[in-house]
């Protein structure tokens, strides 16, 4: 262990550290190894929005350059950032590299002061304080400080913003997942546009809540488009809404909105003048979604315009959509049709001659609600090739002479399909909002299917896919069958890739049918899990459903794994299936066709014991496991093929003449690329502790002296794409030895929470106060969960310390 001195310098408000000559040789020799370890790892300067937007710490940096172990300059002592281990099974990095940041802003007091370092975590000290240290009320909420999503609600906010290592809570994971057909593609579109009581409700939480029955949304597989609404002037998506979307292929849009009086001044300020103001404004938006990862905006002027604004609206849309094209891949800027060209605010609910120029400045127009088939035969002739480029705009909540809504919006569809324009069904929360919250499952699930056959659906294209079914919510946490806690969480980010839900039943008689469920009741991974009815009539050997539509190139080698329990005593055999196409080219091994099938539906054999060199990831195959659950694993040589769906199917038992009614629970699916799992993965690296708040527990029912609450921010450094989440835990102790790892009985670490950025804000944790003369201890540990979906060995988690005492008096 080596003991650094702290000395206070400049705006960087490090703290005075004890030193004497005992230390010195100590702080000689970790100097000595901190040089050693920067010549065979050196991290160089993020120099890109992106980089930036990645690699910060989360807190704003101070105006002088950190660099790992020292400071810049070489004459002083060695002081204190928090670095994260770099052995103990350290896994090499893909470049060198060296954390020098230059700083944008010093408003934000720095992390706690490390005082030591050894090869597995870095260790803070922090004396316990009650003074108010408040965070910017924008970026946390003012009574928890949890981090939540926002919005900007003026043209000077617009254009006064610039990123800012706060808003990177509200970054997304990545751009949305490839997905066929693409949205490029000429086949009409849906359009979901969420508008629910205001926006920002328990969604905005980027790290979730304790909501009890939310609003879920989980029929991605028929939707092309999101866009978040709310009546704020720009309407940032919260991130968890873009990382479930994103998840399932799904683009995401902002909204920009101008109304009544005060959007009139609005638009006279930016478009009534020369082309800089509006390009002033297009370059934010651009900006704005390019940082946060969303893929563009929905543009809704609902007021009037004078000649010279409205003059400069084409302009605008045009220099919008052109600079978020060069800047977003697959970007998107819709018109909403409200204003005509001659600065009115005339609804026209369809494209014609009145808003045609806004038509042809973007990517599409979002009609009004109140048409009628006319107007669908008119706009035939006005939009040409670009049909899928209107959408046609349904008001689920049936306000106004529209045609259908509420249950009765498969009307609408109908008559859109027929004329094979896209649709944009607006607020279809209305069966959360208006109807019983304890049917919602059920109304959702009748909602959606009654539009079913006017909602082409979507294959997911890339490797590996992985999910747990988890809606991303749920009455209790649990983690490979162990319930971790229990009471009622929502985090929107946690949502899994969904199903093709629905009711299948056999040709002929219809006597054999199979229905698919989201299930709260029971989990494998996460708070649900998908519950699979059925019944096979006698007639029939087996019946198969769909889960998911692919059109996947596969590699030479796939591993596959199916995660199920069986309900009640049935004996119904469970496979999993897949369908490979182009039989003529594709070599498949380890497989077998199904006679009743073609011979491109094919069922793997189950491995009874996983290949030695995917044993430490995959050792539960075809074992009983924890809450009844069953894992059976496939490994399957594929050459020249492309993989297309993915179907469980369920046999009667031996020797059954009877109908067979069976429920079935999924808990995890899981298809991957075998060659990956023996990739090295990056380990976390760096973790630090920042943005401290002390507040005494409630008294009330405790005994003994008053605990603690506590708050803080902790960052880490590991590359994004490896990754789908981060799981934090602490262990809290006291003195300097680890909790987590006493040598007798060490504490099992606590699970904090999900993280889906390179930060999490730990708020009100329970911890004990520090006894006289003897430090308080919690150590953070910061688990990656790699986009495979198997556990990283707790060696390779990324650890931080914090020491606390008292004041002294």
């Amino acid at each position: 262990v080596t003991w650094f001195s702290l000395l206070a310098l400049g705006d960087c408000g490090g703290r005075k550290g004890e030193s004497g000559g005992r230390q010195s040789k100590q702080a000689a020799d970790a100097r000595a190894r901190a040089a050693a370890r920067r010549r065979g790892r050196r991290l160089r300067a993020p120099a890109t929005l992106k980089e930036q937007r990645d690699l910060q710490p989360g807190r704003r940096l101070p105006q002088r350059r950190w660099v790992r172990d020292r400071w810049a300059n070489p004459a002083a002592p060695s002081r204190g950032r928090a670095v994260g281990p770099e052995s103990m099974g350290a896994r090499p990095r893909p470049r060198e590299a060296r954390w020098e940041l230059q700083a944008q802003d010093s408003n934000l007091r720095p992390p706690s002061p490390l005082i030591e370092e050894d090869q597995e975590e870095a260790v803070f000290r922090e004396v316990v304080s009650f003074t108010p240290d408040p965070l910017p009320v924008r970026y946390y909420d003012k009574d928890t400080t949890k981090p939540i999503s926002f919005y900007l609600s003026s043209l000077e906010e617009l254009l006064a913003w610039t990123p800012n290592v706060e808003d990177g809570f509200n970054v997304a994971l990545g751009p949305p997942e490839c997905r066929q057909p693409p949205l490029s593609s000429r086949r009409p579109r849906t359009l979901m546009c969420h508008d629910m009581m205001g926006g920002y409700l328990d969604d905005k939480f980027i790290q979730g809540s304790a909501a009890q029955n939310p609003y879920s949304f989980y029929h991605w597989q028929y939707i092309d488009i999101f866009v978040y609404f709310s009546h704020h002037t720009v309407t940032i998506p919260p991130v968890g809404w873009t990382n479930a979307a994103h998840r399932h292929g799904v683009c995401v849009l902002g909204t920009f909105i101008t109304e009544w009086k005060e959007g009139e001044r609005l638009c006279e300020a930016f478009l009534a003048g020369d082309e800089r103001s509006y390009q002033a404004v297009a370059r934010q938006l651009v900006l704005i979604a390019q940082f946060f990862r969303f893929d563009g905006w929905l543009i809704n002027i609902e007021n009037s315009l004078s000649l010279a604004a409205v003059g400069n609206v084409p302009h605008f849309l045009r220099y919008l959509t052109t600079q978020l094209h060069q800047q977003v891949p697959r970007g998107l800027v819709l018109w909403y049709d409200s204003v005509v060209s001659s600065g009115q605010l005339t609804w026209q609910d369809e494209l014609n001659e009145h808003n045609r120029v806004f038509f042809d400045s973007c990517d599409g127009l979002f009609t009004n609600y109140n048409w009628r088939e006319e107007h669908l035969e008119r706009m035939l002739g006005q939009a040409g090739e670009r049909l899928a480029d209107v959408y046609v705009g349904v008001d689920v909540f049936a306000r106004g002479n529209v045609v259908g809504g509420r249950f009765h919006t498969d009307k609408s569809l109908e008559l859109i399909r027929k004329h094979g324009f896209s649709v944009a069904l607006f607020a279809p929360g209305w069966v959360y909002e208006c109807l019983e919250k304890g049917d919602f499952f059920q109304n959702q699930d009748k909602f959606w299917s009654l539009l079913e056959r006017y909602l082409p659906t979507h294959s997911i294209c890339s490797l590996p896919f992985v999910t747990s079914f988890c809606l991303g919510m749920g009455t209790r946490r649990v983690c490979y069958g162990q319930e971790e806690a229990v009471g009622p969480w929502y985090h929107l980010s946690a949502q899994e890739i969904q199903p093709l839900f629905g009711e299948h039943r056999l040709e002929g008689n219809g006597r054999g049918w199979v229905q698919m469920h989201c299930c709260l009741e029971d989990a494998w991974n996460g708070g649900s899990s998908l519950l699979i009815r059925g019944l096979i009539p006698p007639e029939v050997g087996n019946v198969s459903v769909r889960l998911f539509s692919l059109q996947v190139p596969v590699p030479p080698k796939v591993f596959l794994s199916m995660v199920y329990k069986l309900e009640g005593p049935s004996a119904v055999g469970v496979a999993l299936e897949l369908t490979t196409g182009d039989a003529g080219s594709c070599h498949v091994g380890g497989i077998s066709a199904l006679s009743a099938e073609t011979s491109s539906r094919r069922s793997p054999r189950p491995l009874r014991v996983p290949p030695t060199k995917l044993a430490k990831w995959v050792g539960r195959c075809g074992q009983q496991l924890s809450g009844g659950w069953v894992q059976r694993c496939y490994e399957v040589n594929l050459r020249g093929c492309l993989l297309q769906a993915l179907f469980v199917n369920f046999s009667r038992p031996p020797g059954s003449q009877e109908e067979e009614n069976f429920a079935c629970r999924l808990g995890e699916i899981q298809v991957v690329d075998a060659s990956s799992l023996l990739t090295p993965l990056p380990q976390v690296q760096a973790v630090t502790v920042s943005q401290v708040r002390w507040q005494p527990a409630a008294s009330e029912g405790e005994s003994g002296p008053a605990g603690l609450r506590l708050s803080c921010t902790l960052h880490w450094a590991y590359l994004p794409p490896h990754v789908r989440c981060f799981r934090i835990h602490c262990c809290r102790g006291s003195g300097g030895d680890s909790p987590c790892r006493a040598p007798s009985e060490p504490e099992r670490p606590t699970l904090l929470g999900l993280a889906f950025v390179n930060r999490y804000r730990i708020v009100d944790l329970a911890v004990a106060p520090a006894e006289p003369g003897r430090d308080g201890r919690v150590e953070f540990l910061v688990e990656p969960i790699p986009k495979e979906g198997f556990l990283v060995p707790r060696a390779e988690w990324g650890r931080a310390a914090m020491l606390y005492s008292t004041p002294r008096t």
